[in-house]
């Protein structure tokens, strides 16, 4: 049977949920009308007063940033968020289910890339068009980037981030009652958990079993000393719910504080400057906005197109849309993102379980990787339509490339604010990333033909047992290539050396003032991991620089 590219990440609730609400909140001292609930249609009103920090999007970052800035009751923030404002209590059950991901268009912003000319097909990127962001819409696996990672931050000049700095963030932005003492915190806002083998599916058990007959070793805790092996997720899941960082962080405490504000319905067009200062920003409703610094914080995909919207960014690219040049940068110049690929087995009917839908990892190296480097994941999932099986239930053995050499680009396709921008991955332009995808996908059907394995397993759907190990698999491989949905680096940070860097090790937008970035743009090269709680503890960094 022929799956979709989205069938593989859609695991129900695929009609759109409600439009929000109406406003129901009071006007702050601020002069902004504040909401409750889950109302997302309000407009910030005319006589608005200036804020010290204005926060575009409420995602990962944002969230975080508007907390902990807003700790300070002197200072003025102003979090803005294109999509729905709800409250801790008040997400919808699609946004809830840690079993559902991205399954409503309602909370999407619908990107997808241009890579058909090289891949022969594009690829979907949905991301969290809500408060929380995408971490109120992903898989909610919350694993650390490496030692070696940072390393790598090291090597390009960039400093204030070494291991022992951000190992010291990770642990204090986390609560979780398990794992050793050294590697964990216990009264951080952000839960993570530790899945057992007893919590998993009978054919999630069974790829752990599998790989270690393959001679991968056991790790129990993939935030812990040893990253190496097969095991169970870490995840930021409670009782089958997702924690966003909209819940986790923005809670009903730091929204009553009078010295913040939290505006949902409100999509940024671009920033405002006076001069080369940034002094607010306008929405595309037409309001204007004050502020004494503008942080974006819109990820990977929102944070460059606002700026070249801005006029930073590459001059000749601004120019050809007729934006004024501010700052020439390159933005949008490195883009990178995991390549994907699914391995789809069709259980037997009797061990058909499917929840929890998110289940356990290998991560290992390939033959080409660096010392110390670990650049393969399999990733253990049942997130995909049960209907698609002829048995009712599958298992996905998703492969990826976590260190990939191929750089992809944004661009603008518009100065219109609402037109998507131009996204292409541009992945396998280094061959070496697709041989090492084939070397991944060849692990993931050896763990697949383990006798463990074969327990569970009546078929493998995809690619099937028709496309051989060889030329077929490496073609297969290419026509339906997804992507991990850990995009990065498009607003680089980098030393004062490095011309391809856009902002400095805190966020500062180089050639302005009173502007900053911070989200998983900023970080220099994609990390060997998923990034949410990476990204989560960049904010969690530069909101302690700022505060000092």
């Amino acid at each position: 049977m022929k799956m979709s590219r989205r069938e593989f990440l859609i695991t129900g609730a695929a009609a759109a949920v409600a439009a929000v609400g109406t406003v129901t909140g009071s006007t702050s001292a601020s002069g902004v009308e504040k909401q409750s609930g889950n109302s997302g249609s309000g407009r910030l009103s005319k006589s608005t007063k200036h804020f010290d920090i204005l926060i575009v999007g409420g995602g990962s970052a944002g969230a975080v940033l508007a907390t902990r800035l807003s700790a300070d009751s002197r200072r003025r923030v102003l979090l803005l968020e294109a999509g729905p404002n709800f409250a801790p209590n008040d997400y919808p059950q699609v946004l809830k289910d840690a079993n559902i991901v991205a399954g409503s268009s309602a909370y999407d912003w619908h990107y997808h890339t241009d890579d058909a000319a090289s891949l022969g097909h594009d690829i979907p990127v949905p991301r969290g068009r809500v408060i929380g962001g995408s971490s109120a819409v992903n898989a909610a696996v919350a694993i650390r980037a490496r030692q070696a990672d940072f390393a790598r931050w090291a090597k390009r000049g960039i400093e204030g981030w070494s291991w022992e700095d951000v190992l010291a963030a990770y642990k204090s932005m986390e609560n979780t009652p398990s794992g050793d003492d050294a590697w964990h915190g216990r009264s951080g806002p952000f839960p993570i958990r530790q899945r057992t083998a007893a919590e998993n599916t009978p054919s999630m058990r069974a790829f752990v079993d599998g790989a270690q007959t393959l001679g991968l070793k056991h790790v129990s805790d993939f935030n812990g000393a040893e990253q190496h092996g097969a095991g169970p997720y870490t995840l930021n899941v409670v009782d089958g719910v997702r924690i966003n960082t909209g819940m986790a962080y923005l809670t009903a405490a730091v929204r009553a504080r009078p010295n913040v504000t939290i505006q949902g319905g409100a999509e940024v067009d671009h920033v405002v400057f006076e001069g080369k200062r940034a002094v607010g920003v306008k929405l595309v409703d037409g309001h204007v906005l004050s502020a004494g610094e503008v942080i974006l914080a819109s990820g990977a995909f929102g944070s460059p197109a606002i700026l070249m919207r801005s006029g930073i960014g590459p001059a000749a690219h601004l120019s050809e849309l007729g934006i004024a040049t501010v700052a020439d940068l390159p933005v949008g110049n490195r883009l990178q993102d995991h390549p994907f690929f699914y391995n789809v087995y069709a259980l037997k009917r009797e061990a058909n379980a499917m929840k929890p839908a998110s289940g356990a990892l290998v991560w290992t190296r390939s033959q080409s990787a660096a010392p110390g480097d670990l650049d393969l994941h399999i990733s253990g999932t049942h997130l995909i339509d049960p209907k698609v099986s002829p048995t009712g239930g599958a298992i996905v053995l998703a492969c990826a490339v976590t260190l990939p050499r191929s750089i992809g680009q944004l661009r603008l396709s518009s100065r219109d604010p609402r037109a998507a921008p131009d996204i292409r991955y541009n992945f396998f332009d280094d061959q070496n990333d697709h041989d090492r995808l084939v070397e991944a996908v060849q692990l993931s059907r050896q763990i697949g033909r383990s006798a463990a394995f074969l327990d569970v397993v009546d078929h493998e759907m995809a690619p099937g047992n028709a496309i051989d190990d060889g030329k077929a698999l490496r073609a297969n491989i290419v026509s339906n290539v997804a992507a991990y949905l850990h995009p990065t680096s498009t607003v680089p940070m980098g030393a004062e050396a490095d011309p391809t860097a856009v902002v400095d090790a805190w966020g500062k937008v180089r050639g302005v003032e009173a502007l900053r970035v911070v989200d998983a743009s900023i970080i220099p090269d994609i990390p060997s991991a998923p990034t949410n709680v990476t990204t989560i503890m960049v904010a969690e960094r530069i909101a302690a620089k700022l505060s000092v």
